[in-house]
């Protein structure tokens, strides 16, 4: 996959721990990237970064204030995420199934 193709892609973004951290502070609300570092702990440089592929992954979308830019979190795109982690549950659901089904022997 080249790097264009991985930086849009929505489980490429989510793939990294720090990216799904922003994801997750975004949840509470907008913010800059002043308040993301803060509430991240990560140095601008790194949270610039991982807003970059979350841009491009269609996940956040920036808007200008003043001389700042604020970034929202749009969910949308995780869809495909929960949709893909979604046929997994049935997968694990019987093979809790057949382990209640033998420990009930």
């Amino acid at each position: 996959m080249s790097r264009a193709a991985a930086g849009s892609d929505v489980f490429h973004a989510v793939a990294e721990p720090n990216r799904r951290q922003s994801l997750d502070v975004l949840r509470t609300g907008d913010k800059s990237v002043g308040g993301l570092v803060e509430a991240t702990g990560l140095s601008y440089s790194l949270v610039s970064q991982h807003l970059q592929v979350l841009l491009d992954a269609q996940t956040v979308v920036r808007r200008p204030e003043g001389r700042r830019r604020i970034y929202r979190l749009d969910a949308a795109p995780l869809r495909l995420v929960r949709d893909w982690a979604a046929e997994y549950e049935d997968f694990w659901q019987e093979r809790i199934a057949r382990l209640r089904r033998r420990l009930d022997r």
